[in-house]
């Protein structure tokens, strides 16, 4: 028992210094990827989060879903997922929670979090201030967690602000940007108008509702929008583009607000707007009698907090700008990576009287984004990262959402442990020796940094003699499927070297006899896969029934690419594809994702700075067959070679060792010519960067993708596997002029693939 008696002076709540390497402000998901990234770097890491949980937007509090470049398969970004710790967090969720749970989501990010030793979480604990060491040096930041009445002291040689609205850094008095800037700056033609359309993005508030068993009755609470309102005031109510009373809420992404307003100090003010919106249109659907299906239906979960968008930007050493990404302007201190659409939202959001509630545009593919997006040239420890990065408001479109800004998370925590190794200041990492040191190790972590010529020198790996047990022959993509429809256009899309493209054959079958065309068309950038150069076009006479189809082309390919091999549009066609899953093979449609705008082609009406070109995009599991046909000669591209360099993904080509179907035993095997000592090894496995992982509500149909090796013996380990990055450390230091690594995969009709190997020695 405890009492204490009557003092005439104040109390003081318990005040603790926590003296540590790096301090990670927000625990959003860039700061849990940075702070993850510091902490496998060697440093002690303080990750400091406001909320009772982790993942910002992305936390059950929130549950908006991660999506990046990939945007919802509705783009030309193939095989796009962004790499290395967000990876292995949405690879993890799915394999754990494939049906996108947001409170599991919490527990995924709460268990790779606490996994790291070298990290101290600090939740429910709010930054109210800091101090400078000098004009260019933060020296501590204090914060309070009003659950257990403590004020903390974070000392730190190196900072992360990835607070969202960029707290740290405005305390500690950097130059940043709030709103939009005009088109002349940076001669940007997407840039909006600012009185019709307005600058800001706004809040957006999600909320859950389910069937239950029998009729359930709401009562709006008095503050809401009346069903009157909501007809006259909110548009989207009309439209079955954004509105449908099967969506069960979350969905609802475009019930935003607050554009207009202060989105930092005028936060409670567009939380109690969208309160309004939210209990109004759940009002609207129980009880306007529009929705008889909506009986049974009762609201699950509404959010509490707002969902931002936008707030301030910092400026850096270099602004990135549409140009950038539309141009794939390329940067030789490329870290990150990008790819959603230029995607902006009236200001005035769910009470705007346009039509669409927000303007996407694609660009060709993804594009880079240097490191000096991530520093400021006004503070010498601190980086910026998340939506507050170094950008123009039209970059920040794109630039924003989760999973990019995960991926500079992941170079911002790396980057603080080169540096601290360095005892240099943030700027002087441009240094081109200490940057590529950064690239390497961002490559060697799993990392893409597309358009890169870097490479890690695995100088183990590089003096063994490489051999396997098989290499496919890709002749066939057997004709083992089921028919499918030519209603959209469809295309096999091939690695094929430069040179001449091979012989190909396909079944069709024809309802009555018609007429086929058959189109090969490349990509105008060759790591790109956007069909927009047509090298030949072919036209065959059907026969009613079935039809063996030969396809000679005449044409060289120019560059050793993808290309795509299009039976366009023909309702009275059908095409047998195949049960056969190869690394690196998938085919694409003609077709629309709403979602993402979109519609089969994109064109503006109007200059705004953004090329006009078709979408050929996937189908999700379990449609996405291959096109089945013979191929002569056979594609040799799955080599072993593929295994001594990075990407680990398919780009031009794909970049895999693939085995044979047929291997019964897939093995590589490393020789020395004299024994070398081996702490372990690391393999990068196939787990399906063409699908976009969203963590939460979409649900996936894998747990496992199936191009996924999962089971690895190499020494004495036997490992079980559902992983890109696979790390296998052995007990005790092998010396040994040889190692053999077996592969399985369990998955049927899909053989055995690796992208790369690293040797710990």
């Amino acid at each position: 028992m405890v009492i204490e008696s009557f003092r005439k002076e104040k109390r003081s709540v318990t005040t603790t210094i926590v003296n540590t390497d790096f301090v990670v402000a927000g625990g959003g998901i860039t700061g849990v990827c940075a702070a993850i990234a510091a902490a496998r770097g060697g440093l002690k890491v303080a990750l400091v989060q406001n909320r009772p949980v982790l993942g910002g937007n992305a936390s059950s509090e929130v549950r908006v879903w991660m999506l990046g470049a990939t945007s919802h398969m509705g783009n030309n970004n193939r095989w796009a997922r962004e790499g290395g710790i967000i990876d292995e967090i949405v690879v993890e969720n799915t394999y754990k929670n494939k049906e996108g749970n947001p409170i599991i989501f919490d527990t995924i990010l709460l268990d790779k979090v606490l996994a790291e030793k070298n990290i101290s979480l600090f939740l429910n604990t709010e930054i109210f201030d800091l101090q400078k060491r000098d004009e260019k040096n933060v020296s501590f930041i204090r914060a309070y967690n009003s659950l257990n009445e403590t004020e903390y002291t974070f000392e730190a040689n190196y900072f992360c602000d990835a607070t969202g609205d960029g707290l740290l850094a405005y305390l500690a008095g950097a130059t940043y940007r709030v709103g939009a800037e005009d088109r002349d700056e940076f001669n940007e033609k997407f840039a909006p108008n600012k009185e019709t359309y307005g600058e800001m993005l706004g809040h957006s508030i999600l909320f859950y509702y389910k069937e239950a068993k029998e009729p359930v009755k709401y009562v709006a609470p008095d503050f809401v929008l009346s069903q009157e309102e909501i007809e006259k005031n909110i548009n989207r109510i009309k439209n079955p583009n954004y509105f449908n009373s099967k969506q069960f809420g979350c969905k609802y992404w475009w019930i935003e607000y607050g554009g207009r307003l202060d989105t930092i100090a005028d936060t409670e003010e567009i939380k109690y707007e969208l309160l309004k919106v939210v209990y109004g249109i759940w009002n609207y659907i129980k009880n306007s009698g529009k929705y008889p299906e909506a009986e049974n239906m009762t609201l699950e979960w509404v959010g509490n907090i707002p969902g931002k968008r936008e707030s301030r930007r910092f400026v850096g050493q270099y602004m990135i700008r549409q140009h950038d990404l539309i141009e794939q302007q390329a940067h030789p201190d490329v870290v990150a990576f990008g790819g959603w659409s230029l995607d902006l939202h009236p200001s005035d959001g769910v009470f705007s009287s346009m039509k669409d509630a927000c303007s996407q545009w694609h660009s060709k593919g993804v594009y880079q984004i240097p490191y000096r997006c991530y520093i400021t040239p006004d503070l010498d420890n601190v980086f910026i990262g998340g939506r507050i990065l170094s950008s123009t408001h039209v970059a920040l479109a794109s630039t924003r959402v989760m999973m990019t800004a995960a991926v500079g998370g992941q170079a911002i925590g790396t980057a603080a442990a080169i540096c601290s190794a360095n005892n240099c200041t943030t700027a002087q990492l441009l240094d081109a020796d200490k940057m590529k040191d950064l690239q390497v190790q961002l490559i060697k972590d799993g990392a893409y940094l597309p358009q890169s010529e870097v490479q890690y020198e695995d100088i183990l790996l590089n003096e063994a003699e490489v051999q396997v047990s098989s290499e496919l022959q890709l002749s066939e993509i057997p004709f083992d499927g089921k028919w499918k429809s030519l209603s959209q256009s469809a295309a096999q899309m091939l690695p094929i070297e430069a040179g001449k493209m091979p012989r190909i054959t396909v079944k069709i079958k024809a309802k009555k006899a018609t007429t086929q065309l058959v189109e090969l068309r490349i990509s105008s950038k060759y790591f790109n896969h956007t069909p927009d150069v047509t090298l030949e076009t072919l036209s065959f006479n059907l026969e009613e029934g079935e039809n063996d189809v030969a396809l000679p082309f005449g044409v060289n390919i120019p560059n050793t690419c993808y290309v795509f091999v299009c039976f366009m549009k023909n309702q009275d066609t059908e095409i047998l594809s195949s049960q056969k899953l190869v690394s690196g093979l998938v085919s694409v449609f003609n077709k629309i994702s709403p979602e993402v705008s979109n519609w089969g082609k994109q064109e503006s009406a109007e200059d705004i700075g953004v090329e006009s070109f078709e979408f050929w995009c996937p189908e999700r599991r379990p449609e996405g067959q291959n096109i089945a046909m013979k191929i002569s000669p056979a594609l040799n591209c799955f080599a072993k070679e593929n295994l001594l360099r990075s990407p680990y993904r398919p780009v031009e080509k794909p970049n895999a060792w693939v085995a044979d179907l047929n291997d019964k035993k897939p093995t590589i095997t490393l020789t020395w010519k004299e024994p070398k000592k081996i702490k372990g090894i690391t393999l990068f496995t196939d787990t399906d960067y063409d699908h976009a992982m969203e963590s939460v509500q979409w649900g996936h149909y894998d747990r496992k993708m199936p191009f996924c090796v999962d089971e690895i013996i190499v020494g004495n380990k036997e490992i079980s596997n559902y992983q890109t990055k696979v790390n296998i450390k052995f007990d005790s230091e092998l010396e040994t002029n040889k190692l053999t690594i077996e592969l399985k995969n369990s998955s049927a009709n899909v053989p055995v693939a690796l992208f790369g190997i690293h040797i710990d020695s």
